[in-house]
């Protein structure tokens, strides 16, 4: 079998390959690049990833299935265009060799690569990359590899007699994270870059929205990812017994305590997750101020000090602003756990990735319900770009898992929804056609067709122009049937 070095350089020139689709999906190719000892990645000329053979797995540790077909900053939010090997061969359009690259994979680990990129052209066309990866990481790293792995082997058996609930480990990494719109792009990589802190970080938007995945990513993404990881809704519970959960209690302070260890002692060395805390009575909130200030907490009932040492992450379901504002939070507590910030916006502020979330839900349900769902029809699929989703991307989840669960088809039809929805449609369509919808709806459709006119009716190039993700181009193109 020939080095991948040498088979290389003439992959650029094979012709007859008109798409990437001819290109790449081929069975000898596949079987060829992934019995190679070398990572190789492959991009289309947009970004995305439509090749990843087993070994590049093993150096980035993610899973194929999950990174094909996301564009490659999603996959990897360390990383910029400028950073990218690939996305600079891309947009310079010439080779480079032999170019070290460090970034970060969503377990929080620091991967150094030596990478050799070279584009893939067809008729002076660009219609990819591909990249050859080495691994010097091992090299480099093998001492804090060895401390890494003596310290998973001394918290397991540290831990082994505990209660389970003492055991908490975050369940979500970046890639559970779906979104590929613009603005869910920068928060992922705002937050991998949070993750690389210590420092405190608070995160707000509405219920449903997904900040607890960037909470758990941050985590298993941080240093602390072997220590505990323990979440507390701080609306869940009274003030008095809120600040005995957190704090913990000693035998004798109050009628019927116990010697308790709270959460900030049993999430030593790891993260606290502290949701909605607007809603902590202001008073447990001073004293959660000193902890963050000394790193110290006393039990209730107790006169002597414990050191903690803990990270404070903060969600809250409105503005902290707002918050402060109302009273619901104090603005000494916000400034200190305001170091690092950022809002999950709700979904009708991001509908592009409903296409997106759809498709995701539907495998994901499929596997889970042993159902064969193919995907909505194109009726369904403008209802959920016209809905409001006031229950954001958890409403759309549990809509998809009901529909399913009560329905064997092949395509989820207006006839499966909630009564809700078809109200909706109804709604909708009855609306006057100089509605401001249609008018901006027909301005959308007339930039389309010019742009597809102007690009030969490619799709891919037609987003690229216009700046939104292919598969919502695809759905437009549905939607004002425009095929």
């Amino acid at each position: 079998m020939p080095n991948i070095w040498q088979l290389a350089p003439k992959i650029k020139h094979l012709k007859g390959w008109g798409n990437m689709n001819d290109l790449f999906f081929r069975e000898n190719i596949f079987e060829i690049l992934d019995y190679i000892d070398e990572g190789i990645h492959i991009i289309d000329k947009n970004g995305r990833i439509v090749y990843y053979n087993k070994f590049a797995q093993t150096i980035d540790d993610i899973d194929r299935d999950k990174a094909v077909g996301r564009h490659i900053l999603e996959v990897y939010p360390s990383l910029s265009e400028d950073t990218s090997t690939l996305l600079t061969v891309i947009r310079t359009g010439e080779p480079i060799f032999q170019i070290e690259q460090t970034f970060i994979n969503y377990k929080g680990k620091k991967i150094t690569t030596v990478n050799s990129s070279i584009p893939i052209k067809a008729n002076k066309k660009i219609l990819g990359a591909l990249e050859i990866s080495k691994d010097i990481t091992q090299v480099k790293k093998m001492s804090e590899t060895i401390v890494d792995l003596q310290n998973e082997l001394y918290s397991n058996k540290k831990d082994l007699d505990k209660p389970l609930k003492e055991k908490e480990r975050a369940k979500y990494t970046f890639v559970d994270i779906i979104g590929e719109s613009r603005e869910m792009l920068r928060l992922k990589s705002l937050a991998l870059k949070a993750s690389e802190t210590d420092v405190p970080v608070l995160v707000y938007g509405d219920t449903g929205t997904g900040k607890e995945l960037f909470v758990h990513s941050i985590h298993n993404a941080s240093l602390r990812k072997y220590k505990p990881f323990i979440a507390q809704n701080c609306a869940a519970f009274p003030a008095n017994l809120l600040e005995g959960i957190l704090f913990g209690t000693v035998k004798g302070g109050f009628t019927g305590a116990e010697d308790r260890p709270g959460l900030f002692e049993l999430a030593n060395g790891g993260t606290l997750f502290l949701d909605e805390i607007n809603s902590m009575p202001l008073e447990l909130q001073a004293k959660l101020l000193r902890v963050l200030q000394d790193r110290t907490i006393r039990r209730v009932g107790d006169t002597k000090t414990i050191d903690v040492d803990v990270r404070i992450i903060a969600a809250t379901n409105i503005s902290p602003d707002e918050a402060v504002k109302n009273k619901q939070l104090r603005k000494d507590l916000y400034y200190r756990l305001n170091v690092v910030s950022f809002e999950v916006p709700p979904l009708k502020e991001r509908k592009d990735d409903i296409p997106i979330l759809v498709n995701f839900f539907i495998k994901s349900f499929n596997k889970k319900l042993n159902k064969s769902v193919k995907g909505v029809s194109d009726e369904v699929m403008k209802i959920f770009m016209d809905y409001d989703w006031e229950g954001n991307v958890r409403e759309l989840e549990h809509l998809i898992e009901g529909i399913m669960s009560i329905y064997d088809v092949k395509i989820i039809d207006v006839e499966h929804l909630p009564q809700k929805l078809k109200k909706y449609r109804k709604k909708a369509a009855s609306k006057s056609n100089k509605s401001l919808k249609d008018i901006l709806e027909e301005t959308e459709k007339n930039i389309i067709f010019e742009t597809l006119k102007k690009t030969n009716w490619n799709v891919t190039h037609t987003a690229e122009m216009l700046n939104i993700p292919r598969q919502t181009l695809q759905y437009k193109i549905g939607k004002y049937k425009l095929k």
